[in-house]
């Protein structure tokens, strides 16, 4: 059996004229620490500055700036696949600011490489930044119970109704170019069924022997249940400094300002001049424009 399995001798003449050799891992010349926390994003726009034209990238970065934090640093420069789960943004820090305390992990070679976080643990290292427990205010942030239950509605309404929205307003791309150049992206028919709940209406008759294909949109639908939503989030605001009468921005300010953010530079006529429409949500939006844009630096 052993001698079945030899490699003849003529291809292991041959082979030895190729050896197998490995070589040690070549590490980068120039090799910089981090220094400080840098948020991954989606890229700005140039009319955006240092504010992300993606929303949930945005969405944290106004998270960051509302709980106080300052001198953070952005890069836009890593595509999506390069990210934890493969979804931006995420949070490179130090390791002196690592969620992780080990001293094995301090004194390792890729130490200076600092621990990558995704989104969801952007809360407990702002939390251990600022030596505060959120999790121990039951309230959250929000003056009663009752504000904080209807913070959950206005979440949903956001990221249900008005996110379905802005998807519609983004400009497609020519046809052309789509196929030239392939979008990572999921189709915006795949997107809005992923976001809005209800299942198309059943073929009823002849069609109903027939497998569906694709998903039908009821534009007029959605933009009519948006018209209505932002109608009421400007009830809502008032006159108050913060959504819910809040003393202190809460994470609904900042999934608040990255809708209304987006809505107001990067979508079309139809959608955006339902925000413009209401002085107060413009105001609002401007005034923590100012607060999260000074947060950063790129």
């Amino acid at each position: 059996m052993a001698s079945f399995l030899t490699v003849p001798s003529p291809i292991a003449a041959f082979n030895a004229h190729f050896p197998l050799k490995q070589y040690p891992a070549i590490k980068p010349l120039h090799k910089k620490a981090i220094t400080a926390p840098t948020l991954w994003i989606s890229p700005p726009r140039a009319s955006s500055g240092l504010l992300s034209a993606d929303v949930e990238c945005l969405k944290w970065q106004a998270y960051l700036s509302l709980r106080g934090l300052t001198d953070i640093k952005l890069r836009w420069d890593i595509a999506p696949e390069g990210s934890i789960d493969g979804a931006l943004p995420n949070l490179h820090v130090p390791i002196s600011e690592s969620l992780v305390k080990s001293k094995e992990l301090a004194k390792s070679d890729g130490a200076e490489d600092g621990e990558l976080l995704a989104a969801h643990s952007i809360p407990a290292w702002v939390d251990a930044k600022l030596g505060v427990d959120s999790s121990a205010d039951p309230l959250e942030g929000y003056k009663d119970q009752a504000s904080r239950v209807e913070s959950r509605a206005w979440v949903s309404l956001l990221e249900g109704v008005v996110h379905a929205a802005l998807l519609i307003a983004q400009p497609q791309p020519p046809y052309l170019r789509s196929l030239l150049f392939p979008s990572t992206k999921p189709p915006l028919s795949e997107s809005l069924q992923k976001i809005l709940p209800q299942p198309p209406a059943p073929l009823t008759g002849l069609g109903s022997f027939l497998p569906p294909i694709g998903v039908r949109i009821n534009t007029s639908a959605i933009l009519s249940e948006y018209r209505d939503a932002i109608a009421s989030l400007s009830e809502r605001l008032g006159t108050d400094k913060w959504f819910l009468g809040s003393s202190e921005p809460t994470p609904l300010d900042a999934l608040v300002f990255a809708y209304l953010h987006c809505i107001l530079l990067h979508s079309s006529d139809p959608v955006r001049i339902e925000v413009t429409r209401r002085v107060n949500l413009v105001a609002w939006e401007w005034r923590v424009r100012s607060q999260v844009r000074g947060a950063f630096n790129h």
